[in-house]
């Protein structure tokens, strides 16, 4: 068989595999399907389930409560919707919201976000750290993002000197690929000499650690329940949040991504900021 006919078969069967269908252009049957996938046949007539009302009510006054004063764990946050906000709700639940959201309160407690125990923890390398001139310091964290028909998961990379977003990403789970490939945009950018994060599962592993240890990034760690050790990351999210997200109440993803995307673009390039001498963090980080 001559090299191009080779090449029209695999294709012909790449297509047949993706699209799911006979030589004859019929679909094949679930089972096959299946098969061909490598995948439980159940899975394929899974449909989502549309996430409750009353829920994602739930979870955009803790994300709301929860941005205001991070240092509140979910008891604190239980008693307060239940008093002040007109929400009846126990400390479980409001426990399992939290996880769900990916959040927790910055003092020591029951962990609910524990790393893999196998995954080394680094040192807090920032105490006392004169920070003084761009790509020093970066940090990086992720975030819930409360809209009205779900939820996303924001992350981001900060320079500690300039408050410059250098990269960030949405994403509707928790999953490490998306801080990956902000990990990699980032470094298109320049590379820190020092990258800050929590010890949250996604920053202890080694997929995450290796790709800034690669090119001499040195990795630092937030301490276990030590308040705002990542200040300015914990201020960007308060001002994306208060000056975006709530006031705006994205309908859908779509509607989020295109929102937060110009806002970030406004962040960077034309927000003010009274720190910098009322220069924008564009301004700061490269020219500097």
């Amino acid at each position: 068989m001559s090299g191009l006919k080779k090449n029209l078969v695999s294709e012909f069967t790449t297509l047949q595999r993706r699209n799911l269908v006979d030589f004859k252009g019929k679909e094949l049957p679930i089972l096959q399907q299946a098969a061909l996938l490598e995948i439980n046949r159940s899975s394929l007539y899974y449909k989502p389930v549309v996430p409750n009302s009353d829920d994602l009510l739930i979870k955009m006054h803790i994300d709301k409560l929860y941005t205001a004063h991070p240092e509140f764990g979910y008891r604190r946050i239980c008693a307060w919707l239940n008093r002040y906000d007109g929400i009846t709700i126990n400390h479980k639940a409001t426990l399992r919201h939290m996880r769900e959201m990916g959040i927790q309160a910055v003092y020591p407690r029951e962990n609910t976000s524990k790393p893999n125990p196998a995954n080394p923890i680094y040192p807090y390398l920032l105490k006392g750290l004169n920070i003084n001139h761009p790509n020093h310091v970066w940090s990086i964290d992720l975030t819930y993002i409360p809209i009205h028909s779900s939820w996303l998961y924001l992350v981001a990379i900060i320079d500690w000197y300039s408050r410059y977003v250098l990269d960030w990403m949405l994403d509707d789970t928790m999953d490490i690929g998306f801080v990956l490939e902000t990990s990699h945009n980032a470094l298109k950018t320049a590379t820190p000499e020092i990258m800050n994060s929590d010890q949250g599962s996604n920053f202890t592993s080694p997929q995450y650690t290796d790709i800034f240890k690669a090119v001499g990034t040195k990795i630092s760690m937030d301490h276990r329940g030590r308040a705002y050790d990542n200040i300015f990351i914990e201020r960007l999210w308060r001002t994306v949040k208060y000056e975006n997200i709530y006031p705006q109440e994205y309908d859908n993803p779509r509607e989020a991504r295109i929102g937060i995307n110009k806002y970030m673009k406004y962040y960077n390039h034309e927000r003010l900021h009274q720190s910098l001498g009322y220069r924008t963090p564009e301004e700061v980080y490269f020219n500097n």
